[in-house]
């Protein structure tokens, strides 16, 4: 029997490192395996999966992390769900009323006249009225409005013709009032209603007004706005504290990227409480140079998500602090229990602990800044420094590109931002007021799809932080933008402008 040459040549000792190393390959390939299988189903879950980040009660376990360390005493208090009061749907026990402003039209329901009469023989006498309403809607009053402009001249010498000026209209020698302005960019920007559906919507009550008019009616009236942007960033970064989050965003023709590559819409939050506004803005990059540009001069925190651009801007201005959004973090090992089912694990523990934190803030909302910067260093500070151990302890054990990996490195990268918020009562441990305002551009992006050109997207951003600004202030913007119209031409000065703002304008005037 012949022996493989070979493997004679080769010693013990190069035979068991070769299978070290086959052993090793095959240990590399598997946790790859693993990493990607965990990364499709993750994929899959986002493509397909509910996009609810409630976690159901009673799971089924597909991995097991049990041997990983975890302080269970600090926890197990600790809520499954974030439960926020103000955002609680509460179901009313009957039908609501309907407004009492609302003009009424009786219509009287009586029994006929042989009806009237008893069987005993006597007439009915009337005792009372049983009343139920209905609520009616008429299509949009149209109507023309026409300016007649007086005509004088003098019949002895002849020389004279004077006429009635004109009263300063938002787009001169158009047909459209600032009430129909009014209505096309709130039923776009607000109600997400595209302008070439507006189009067929006028068609059908006789009116035939081309989407390319609307389309320009739009970048006209956010030209008229323009002052009123830059008071609002002025106003922004006037006060120590602001928001910032952008998304992507669809343009069509704009010459410094191609159709297909991504545009973005950033928005800027900030303010004094009293004089909190919006600023969206368009730009073709999400480099940080978008929000070094617009926050020159800026002194203050910035909330914020992970996003690199931000700490290159924080790097380059010493002024500037960010702080971090616990729920982006949440969000990533909510992520991780949805897709693989699992009953108990790293993912529950950090969702827990958020869940904790979560109560603390809902209990001192309404307290001044000076007590909850007192009870968040009392109470949130130890569930933090706990939640942060936690994370030390666990990283050496997991996978560092599995998904679970990826969510605590990032957890602990954005550490230092997460905390940020203990040093002010003033601040929050999320980003959610900017989110909440840009998930309406998410909507109406649904919608419209895309911008054609850079001016309407421009123009949209103007609208857009018109609109979540009066929203914030409870004005209602049909009504702020149908007076803003007519009043913007006749303003001569910044103090007039300002004096129209959502947060300073008379609300009685709104309805006159």
């Amino acid at each position: 029997m012949k022996t493989n040459t070979a493997y004679q040549e080769k010693s013990k000792e190069e035979l068991l490192a070769l299978l070290a190393e086959k052993d090793s390959h095959i240990t590399q390939q598997s946790q790859q395996i693993d990493t990607l299988s965990e990364l499709l189903r993750i994929y899959r879950h986002r493509q397909f999966g509910n996009k609810s980040e409630i976690i159901p009660a009673e799971q089924l376990g597909i991995f097991n992390e049990a041997e990983l360390p975890k302080n269970a005493a600090a926890i197990i208090e600790a809520d499954e769900e974030i439960h926020i009061v103000a955002h609680t749907r509460k179901k009313s026990p009957g039908r609501k009323a309907l407004p009492a402003d609302l003009p009424r039209e009786q219509h009287i329901h009586d029994l006929p006249e042989e009806e009237k009469i008893c069987a005993c023989g006597k007439e009915l006498t009337h005792i009372k009225d049983e009343t139920c309403e209905q609520l009616e809607i008429i299509p949009a009053k149209v109507y023309v409005i026409q300016h007649v402009r007086k005509k004088y001249a003098c019949k002895h010498c002849e020389e004279t013709i004077k006429t009635a000026v004109m009263p300063a209209q938002p787009i001169p020698r158009s047909i459209a009032s600032p009430g129909l302005l009014s209505h096309v960019l709130v039923s776009k920007f607000q109600d997400h209603l595209p302008l070439h559906r507006q189009e067929q919507m006028l068609r059908r009550i006789g009116i035939d007004i081309p989407r390319a008019t609307l389309c320009l009616w739009v970048i006209r009236s956010a030209s008229l706005f323009e002052p009123m942007m830059r008071l609002m960033h002025k106003n922004i970064l006037a006060y120590d504290i602001a928001y910032s989050d952008e998304t992507t965003a669809q343009v069509l023709k704009d010459p410094n990227k191609g159709v297909k590559s991504k545009k973005y819409m950033w928005l800027f939050a900030g303010g004094a409480p009293d004089k909190f506004c919006f600023y969206y803005r368009y730009h073709y990059s999400r480099s940080h140079d978008v929000a070094l540009e617009f926050f020159t001069g800026y002194k203050g925190y910035i909330h914020c998500d992970g996003f690199p651009g931000y700490d290159t801007l924080a790097a380059k201005s010493a002024d500037i602090k960010l702080s971090g959004c616990m729920y982006h973090v949440r969000r990533k090992f909510v992520e991780i229990i949805k897709t693989f089912q699992a009953k108990e694990g790293v993912a529950h523990d950090v969702v827990k602990y958020i869940a904790k934190l979560a109560k603390i803030e809902e209990e001192i909302k309404k307290l001044n800044y000076t007590e909850r910067f007192d009870i968040r260093i009392e109470k949130a500070k130890p569930v933090l420094d706990e939640l942060h151990a936690y994370l030390i302890a666990v990283y050496p054990r997991v996978l560092p590109k599995s998904p679970l990996g990826q969510a605590v490195s990032y957890t602990l990268n954005q550490w230092p931002k997460l905390i940020t918020y203990l040093s002010d009562g003033r601040l929050e441990n999320n980003n959610n007021r900017s989110e909440r305002a840009i998930k309406p551009f998410v909507i109406g992006r649904k919608g419209w799809m895309f911008s054609d050109s850079v001016a309407g997207a421009e123009a949209g951003a103007i609208i857009f932080s018109l609109v979540e600004t009066c929203k914030y202030h409870e004005v209602e913007p049909y009504d702020w933008f149908r007076y803003a119209l007519q009043q913007l031409p006749l303003c001569q000065s910044d103090a007039e402008v300002e004096s129209l703002m959502p947060f300073n304008i008379d609300k009685a005037l709104l309805h006159r």
